[in-house]
């Protein structure tokens, strides 16, 4: 008969529930269980400084998950979605300090098939048990995206809703876990959805079965960000290290980096996931960043269409997706740009030369077809809607030329042309690299020519800034854009004097509008845009001109666009003004200030300037690339120590 002490030890050890002898009577294994079950504890939780774990009394479903990767207690958060469960079995469920055991009954008889939960500090061992006479359903983890916007991060190749082991579960501006298993080739489920009655991300961990009788999955809590000197014991950079991850998500739908997981997938970004791609530490072993990131540059070397892309429409693959207008027949300008800095950012980082060779087709073809917008031949590439006043004004049937999809970009556009400049220096540094030497001499030669037509095109005089777009009427449209202005510099279209100029501009304008509060970001531009410069009327998304100025892209302030504010300022050698800007946004993103929504349903990534709300996607990760200018930030740290010892010595 199965003593008491060995059935405890059979539920705190899943090498012994494996081991259970099948010879053993089912009544005798009943009765231990019935003599011991009514003991348990009510309290089916475990907490400790990293996560906060609880689990139903009656069944194998966890009703809270929190985490905090850098083991300070930050677990108030309970981004689980709890449904009414319907339950097909019953369990016998027993809880004893940190582990915590159900065991599925049949006919009023206890099997051996069941699920434990073993918890460590920073570690939960989760282990299903297979009895040939049950069969065991999957343990499903719910997350409510209106709470935290849940991602699992790993490889996906062509398998749709299923992600590979190892992979990383992320709740952005909690924490960060590495999941493993024991058993090779066991994918986890993987889905999400926007459009549900509540949005949720759903990750199924798969039962034992007869194949693999015991099946256990590590669930190791940590804090995967880039090693800097300094920042571990320096708590302004608390946010740096919780969300370094904060700007991949995948979606599962997709299989690919999305604006967050159950969202649209956005050409025109993924040069920003690249970006951080290329400076993130190892995700679990065997896996990167760039490994995903690569994925991601298949997909679409293979033909996926993105938003910013023409055909892109609603449902797209089964996913819950937006539409780039179908009757617009343009893809947005800064979609190839951002696609071929991705790639080259890619290749250089990982060194995948044989990559690059092997898409050069295909890169090549972008990358000509993106210089073929530039009908005039002044150097320039351009959309082909003229961005002139009121040419939007018809509504949103057509999208405006760029991310800043509701600002009446057109035709020369200073943005896109900056984007499409730096993917014309990457370019000629992989071709050359590949030994494609006569493709990197196009490239060089058409990079320079844009280069040079910048400055004097978008220059302008009366503002002593660079002008958004210049349209085909051959009118400037200035907004006062901070954004425009910062990637120019940062990208390398300005000689320094001219950089400096155009920055002590953009921070006069900015001092001068009355905007100081930069835990909230930047805006995109200072002045209100004119209405027949909008593509929208409705006030809400910034149409109207000042009815709607500081709403979303109307002046909204957002982290979206900062990283190239901020890190020109320190390639200038600003550093100071550069932390007024940083250092706030960096406490704004260990409050998890951007995700979410408020109230009114609006959520935080766009904001007016005294901070309502204003945004809709709940979550969007591009604001996240700002992350990366901690780089700069340690580095002018560190050559001033350095410089100052110098002194001292």
């Amino acid at each position: 008969m199965l003593k008491r002490r060995d059935f405890i030890a059979l539920l705190a050890s899943s090498a012994a529930v494996g081991a259970v002898s099948d010879a053993m009577p089912r009544s005798a294994f009943a009765a231990a269980v019935a003599a011991d079950l009514p003991q348990q504890s009510p309290a089916f939780e475990f907490t400790s400084r990293y996560y906060r774990l609880a689990l139903s009394p009656d069944a194998p479903e966890i009703t809270c998950l929190s985490l905090d990767s850098l083991g300070k207690g930050k677990l108030s958060v309970n981004p689980i979605l709890n449904q009414s469960a319907r339950r097909k079995k019953a369990w016998a469920a027993r809880s004893t300090g940190a582990s915590f055991s159900y065991l599925a009954q049949h006919q009023g008889n206890v099997t051996r098939a069941g699920w434990t939960f073993q918890c460590d500090p920073k570690r939960i061992v989760i282990r299903s048990t297979a009895d040939k006479d049950m069969p065991l359903d999957a343990l499903i983890i719910t997350f409510n995206q209106l709470t935290n916007h849940a991602t699992l991060l790993g490889r996906m190749d062509k398998c749709r809703q299923a992600m590979q082991i190892p992979c990383v579960l992320h709740l952005p501006d909690l924490g960060t876990a590495r999941i493993t298993c024991n058993v090779p080739g066991v994918t986890l489920g993987y889905d999400a959805l926007r459009f549900a009655k509540t949005p949720f991300v759903a990750v199924t961990f798969p039962p034992a079965t007869a194949a693999n009788p015991v099946v256990e999955y590590t669930v190791e809590i940590a804090a995967i960000y880039p090693q800097l000197p300094g920042i571990d014991s320096d708590a302004r950079y608390d946010g740096f290290r919780r969300n370094f991850l904060n700007i991949f998500q995948i979606n599962p739908r997709l299989r690919v980096l999305a604006n967050n997981s159950s969202s649209d997938i956005c050409a025109f970004t993924v040069y920003q996931y690249a970006m951080v791609a290329a400076q993130c530490p190892p995700l679990a072993e065997g896996l990167s960043a760039l490994d995903i990131l690569r994925d991601t540059l298949d997909r679409y070397c293979d033909g996926m269409l993105a938003y910013g892309l023409v055909g892109y429409a609603g449902n797209y693959e089964g996913a819950n997706t937006s539409t780039w207008k179908t009757n617009t027949p343009y893809d947005a300008l800064d979609s190839l740009p951002s696609l071929l800095i991705a790639a080259c950012t890619y290749v250089q980082a990982s060194h995948d030369w044989k990559w690059a060779k092997d898409k050069f087709p295909v890169l090549t073809v972008w990358g000509r077809k993106m210089l073929q917008t530039d009908h005039n031949r002044n150097g320039l590439i351009e959309y082909p809607m003229s961005g002139n006043h009121g040419c939007y004004t018809a509504g949103d049937a057509y999208r405006p030329a760029n991310w800043w999809d509701n600002i009446g970009f057109g035709h020369e556009d200073a943005y896109c042309n900056a984007l499409a400049y730096r993917a014309c220096v990457l370019l000629t540094e992989v071709f050359n690299r590949i030994g494609q030497h006569s493709d990197a001499s196009f490239f060089r030669a058409h990079g320079q020519e844009l280069r040079a037509a910048y400055y004097p095109t978008f220059y302008n005089p009366a503002t002593g800034l660079l002008a958004g777009w210049k349209s085909t009427d051959g009118q400037l449209h200035d907004y006062h854009f901070i954004f425009v202005n910062s990637v120019a510099i940062a990208f390398g279209l300005l000689e320094k004097p001219q950089a400096h100029g155009i920055m002590n501009q953009v921070m006069a304008k900015i001092q001068a509008s009355g905007y100081g509060n930069f835990h909230l970001g930047l805006p995109g531009n200072l002045m209100a845009v004119a209405a027949d410069d909008y593509n929208v009327t409705s006030p809400r998304w910034g149409g109207g001109g000042m009815r709607g100025f500081q709403k979303y892209e109307n002046a909204g302030a957002t982290a979206c666009y900062c990283y190239f504010t901020i890190q020109a300022l320190f390639e200038l050698g600003r550093p100071a003004e550069a932390r007024t800007i940083l250092y706030p946004m960096l406490q704004s993103f260990e409050a998890g200030a951007f995700q979410g929504k408020s109230s009114d349903g609006m959520s935080k990534d766009w904001k007016t300037w005294d901070g309502k709300c204003y945004g809709y996607e709940g979550f969007l990760v591009d604001g996240y690339l700002t992350l990366l200018t901690v780089f700069a930030d340690r580095k002018a740290l560190t050559e001033r120590s350095s410089s100052t010892s110098e002194k001292k010595g």
